[in-house]
């Protein structure tokens, strides 16, 4: 496959006031993506699934056939690397950039096909692969910025892997592109690929005194331009039913059932205001992901989300007065919750570093788009290596349409985020 390249302005350089960028991203993404790593919940072990350590693998030579004698994969499922300071100024930030490799495990990520369609136009995309599955252009108002865009999505038979095989694909590329101009300044930069990000432990192993990075920048959100600097805040919630058995030929007055206990449970919710589906931009939600049980215990495990820490206190105390509710018609059952934090706004520690979000926003500038600030309803490894002491913002990926056989990615997307990640070297550089 060819590269790309497009003139672009190193704004600022010491040394290169122009350069112009050449692209192996797509070529990248499009082989990463048929790489089967989808992350396992009901697994103990780190990584979850063996085969994230086929892309870790992978990743790690490629790197080392880059130039970079020290990226090596950890028996944990991590992806390390170091690109040497081509400046000699001495008090430049050690600055990581970092992607996860794992996928969903909503949807199938084996056997991916991905479907390159050139010079977008407009109109709806019908996968190949499933007709029923089609990007409507009516429900994804993006595709109306991609007109003469290179869309990539899979066949409709799965996702697709943009997220977050994108952000790894795109810290790829600056990588080559970097080591290939020495003549472009910036200090020593960091490259950390994770497992199991999709499944809430993806930096559970990250050994961050041998990464050694004073900031970090994962490349894992939306739309060309965005910046995230704040997340949901998220805790995890059980509720175990401890019912009542007997014959059921004889059980009238004496059975309490405890699968009806927790139907009942999630009956009770809220239909609108408090879930997913009836939710958007700064609203939180109470969500049921799972449900195990038989006649005599049963339980039920919730996802609780807000964007402020009362906001999710006033949730988990909402779940707990339905349960005590409903434990009124069933005497002699009982229930208990418990809860556990999952991770916290990001913001609570982004905002004591407000250079990291406006370096973001200059380099995507330099990259020629329009910076936008923004919140993730959701969590990236980054609000976790935040509180763990390393800030972390969140940078597009160009992802869209995550965890679903309806994924897409723009290449021209993936080129400015390439490029991006180029631009943030140099104005670290530059500041110090």
């Amino acid at each position: 496959m060819v590269p790309r390249s497009g003139a672009a302005s190193l704004q600022g350089s010491s040394d290169v006031t122009a350069i112009n960028f050449d692209f192996t991203v797509l070529e990248r993404f499009l082989r990463y993506v048929t790489i089967d790593t989808q992350s396992d919940p009901h697994s103990e072990s780190c990584p979850s699934t063996e085969k994230q350590k086929d892309l870790g693998a992978l990743l790690a030579q490629e790197l080392r056939e880059l130039g970079l004698a020290d990226a090596h994969l950890d028996q944990q499922g991590y992806v390390y690397a170091t690109i040497p300071a081509t400046t000699a100024k001495q008090n430049v930030p050690v600055i990581c950039f970092c992607a996860h490799m794992d996928t969903s495990p909503d949807c199938s990520g084996a056997g991916v096909k991905p479907q390159v369609w050139k010079d977008y136009q407009g109109g709806d995309i019908v996968l190949p692969g499933d007709s029923s599955q089609v990007i409507r252009r009516a429900e994804h108002p993006a595709l109306s910025n991609q007109i003469g865009h290179d869309i990539v999505t899979g066949d409709g038979t799965t996702l697709l892997g943009a997220d977050n095989k994108a952000g790894v694909a795109e810290i790829m590329d600056a990588a080559r592109f970097l080591l290939a101009h020495p003549e472009i300044k910036h200090g020593t930069l960091k490259i950390l690929f994770t497992p199991d990000e999709e499944i809430g432990r993806g930096v559970d192993k990250v050994d961050l005194a041998k990464l050694g990075a004073d900031f970090a920048y994962t490349m894992d959100g939306e739309s060309a331009g965005h910046i995230e600097d704040e997340t949901f805040s998220a805790d995890s919630a059980l509720i175990t039913i401890e019912g009542v058995s007997a014959h059921p030929g004889f059980a009238k007055g004496k059975i309490e059932h405890a699968i009806k206990i927790a139907a009942a449970i999630i009956e009770r919710l809220p239909k609108t205001g408090c879930s997913p589906e009836t939710t958007e931009g700064r609203e939180g939600f109470l969500h049921p992901i799972g449900i195990t049980g038989t006649l005599e215990k049963a339980s039920v495990s919730f996802i609780v989300r807000d964007f402020t820490e009362a906001g999710l206190k006033d949730k988990e105390t909402l779940l707990q007065s339905i349960v005590e509710e409903v434990m009124l018609d069933y005497p002699r059952s009982r229930a208990r919750i418990e809860i556990q934090p999952q991770y916290r706004n990001m913001k609570q520690v982004l905002d004591r570093h407000p250079e990291l979000v406006e370096n973001a926003r200059e380099a995507i500038r330099r990259a020629g788009l329009t910076p936008v600030t923004a919140a993730i309803r959701g969590g990236t490894d980054g609000a976790r290596l935040s509180f763990m002491g390393l800030p972390c913002p969140n940078v597009f990926a160009g992802e869209h349409a995550f965890h679903s056989r309806l994924e897409w990615v723009s290449r021209q997307d993936m080129e400015k985020a390439v490029e991006t990640i180029v631009h943030l070297a140099t104005i670290f550089e530059e500041q110090a």
